[in-house]
């Protein structure tokens, strides 16, 4: 949806069109929900933001001025709302559910396994997301998840276009690493098993 389209919906949305909030919502509400998914690992909190952002929409259209693309700038509150979370939660706050995985392994389907093998690959890539920094992670997401250009990129990051480049090379080099030290560790642990059996 180009600038265009939503500037007429904000119109419509300034008038209180519910039918143009909702319409605005369907074109940005999963774009936008993944990317604080992203930054903050939780689904609830995550829903928060997201309707926290899009209220903020509904409450004032007019602030929208049309410099960016719109994604960007609804990004751009959503990382701020998003921010205030992820820096309120308590330290101790552990994200683990096992029984995830139980009910995978349990299921029925022929193919059980092979869900829990891409359910891992899927994990490992979130464990090395979750050790980059917050600007890292913000980045990579942006580029590669919502496929921005390093100067939308820059505008929501409030940096130049060489510090995005940078972080993006970094990042990859980071994520990279991890994903072979994982690979490593769970090969020697596969070789352990299996001189325990023999």
């Amino acid at each position: 949806m180009d600038n265009d389209e939503v500037n007429q919906l904000l119109v419509r949305i300034g008038r209180e069109d519910q039918a143009a909030f909702r319409q605005l919502y369907k074109a940005f509400s999963q774009r936008v929900f993944a990317y604080v998914l992203n930054m903050l690992s939780d689904h609830a909190r995550a829903e928060e933001v997201l309707v926290d952002t899009l209220y903020e929409v509904w409450r004032h259209p007019e602030r929208f001025r049309g410099d960016s693309q719109f994604s960007t700038w609804l990004i751009g509150i959503a990382r701020r709302k998003a921010l205030m979370v992820y820096r309120a939660r308590r330290p101790d706050e552990v994200h683990g559910d096992l029984e995830d995985i139980a009910d995978t392994t349990a299921s029925d389907t022929p193919d059980g396994f092979a869900e829990l093998a891409g359910k891992q690959r899927r994990e490992g890539v979130q464990h090395c997301m979750g050790k980059l920094s917050e600007e890292h992670r913000e980045c990579l997401h942006l580029v590669f998840y919502e496929g921005m250009g390093l100067a939308e990129v820059a505008e929501i990051q409030n940096c130049p276009e060489g510090t995005v480049k940078t972080r993006l090379f970094h990042a990859r080099q980071k994520i990279k690493k991890c994903l072979q030290s994982l690979l490593r560790s769970e090969g020697t642990a596969a070789d352990a098993k299996g001189a325990l059996a023999s």
